[in-house]
């Protein structure tokens, strides 16, 4: 069966639906279908910041959000100047949907629910008159007589234009029907994952959190600081997820086996760690060590460390000898944990990789390989940090490739 339409829409997710919608709002006499190869839609938002959908950041300045793009981030400065973060709120806002802020900086819906967003866009496409087909995969794209012939499993469609917001692939063999087309492809490698910790004994602390941790890749400079969670199978949380976006493919070359070092305190020095070690041995020194709430640390993480370094816990605090304090600050500001492997949340996995930005003009995202066809969101080897991050990449690609395509179709 053969189908004609203005404008194909090649994935049905955060990206995909706010193309199709900017789109039909630029120019409401073009023909739109959005295609999705399965029969959920908008999967990621589903699940996206434990089922709340972290849409975007509070960040307001494009060239400090720019900074948060450890691929693609000098390229999506001035894409920023089209739709930005506050961009996304007024659209939101301007259909019936409230966004928050919390302390973080992370923006979500005030209902707390990803749903609400999900039936937002559903709803938008629908009002537009957005066609939306599940069930599609797509095995092939050519230019065939000045149109797309897409070859999907059930049927063939011709188009105009296209944009693909098909998402990343853990595999570059699922760029291979792009790549065909001329495109040069960046090799997919997992950003936002939690590092695993199979022989470290700190895993018996599971569910102990530190609010500011800085975490450091031993024998790089790659270095992020912020929360930090401990869990069953190792370390996760804010810090962690940052560090594995920045070193996305230096831990990939290094087999995810590699030495992390922690220090608990933060950005805190060893004199400024020091000064307030000495204080509360002269405020407290008869205060026994694992009743001093000592730097603010959770009980439990500090009696840990202490453990580690073999110094008894009960001993008062004018007990800890110098060679005991050295050591401990040591400990505390470098603590030293080996990592062996990743663990990834499934959907919610985000690859760095994919369409290079050399074959991309980021005023359009036209392709500048083959003319009429479009990109937007993680296709694109543009990925972010945890927080809103890219899930704003998404808004602002989707926006501005349907809006730039969408006027050269003449209705």
């Amino acid at each position: 069966m053969q189908q004609n339409c203005d404008i194909a829409i090649i994935g049905g997710g955060a990206a995909g639906f706010f193309a199709a919608i900017s789109c039909k709002t630029h120019n409401p006499s073009t023909r739109v279908t959005l295609y999705e190869k399965t029969d959920k839609l908008l999967a990621k938002v589903k699940i996206s910041g434990g089922g709340r959908c972290n849409v975007t950041h509070a960040c307001f300045s494009n060239s400090q959000l720019s900074g948060f793009y450890p691929r693609g981030g000098k390229q999506l400065k001035k894409a920023f100047s089209q739709f930005t973060t506050t961009d996304t709120i007024k659209w939101f806002e301007g259909r019936g949907v409230r966004l928050k802020t919390e302390e973080d900086g992370r923006m979500f819906p005030v209902t707390d629910s990803s749903q609400t967003i999900i039936n937002c866009l559903i709803r938008e496409a629908e009002k537009l008159g957005i066609d939306i087909q599940v069930h599609q995969t797509l095995l092939d794209i050519e230019q065939e007589n000045n149109k797309f012939k897409l070859r999907f499993r059930d049927n063939t469609i011709y188009a105009d234009k296209v944009i693909v917001a098909s998402g990343g692939s853990p595999k570059l063999e699922g760029f291979d029907w792009l790549k065909k087309l001329g495109h040069i492809i960046e090799p997919p490698v997992p950003s936002l994952f939690s590092f695993n910790m199979p022989d470290e004994p700190v895993k018996s602390l599971m569910g102990i959190s530190v609010e500011n941790a800085s975490i450091r890749i031993q024998g790089t400079k790659l270095r992020t600081e912020g929360a930090l969670l401990i869990t069953h199978w190792g370390m996760s949380g804010p810090a962690i997820l940052k560090l594995s976006a920045w070193a996305a493919r230096t831990l990939k070359e290094l087999d995810y086996s590699f030495t992390v070092q922690v220090n608990w305190l933060g950005n805190m020095n060893e004199d400024e760690a020091r000064k307030i070690l000495m204080e509360e041995i002269t405020a407290h020194p008869k205060r026994q060590l694992n009743n001093g709430n000592l730097f603010s640390l959770p009980n439990r993480l500090f009696i840990f460390l202490l453990s580690k370094l073999e110094i008894n816990p009960d001993i008062t605090m004018e007990e800890l000898g110098k060679k005991s304090q050295n050591r401990l600050l040591n400990t505390l500001l470098n603590d030293e944990y080996k990592v062996r492997g990743k663990t990834t949340f499934k959907e919610e996995f985000v690859t760095c990789g994919g369409i290079s930005l050399t074959n991309i003009s980021l005023d359009t995202m036209e392709s500048n390989i083959c003319p009429g066809l479009y990109f937007a969101g993680e296709v694109l080897d543009i990925d972010g940090i945890t927080g809103g991050f890219n899930f704003q990449a998404a808004w602002t690609t989707g926006f501005i490739a349907g809006k730039l395509l969408s006027k050269q179709i003449i209705g």
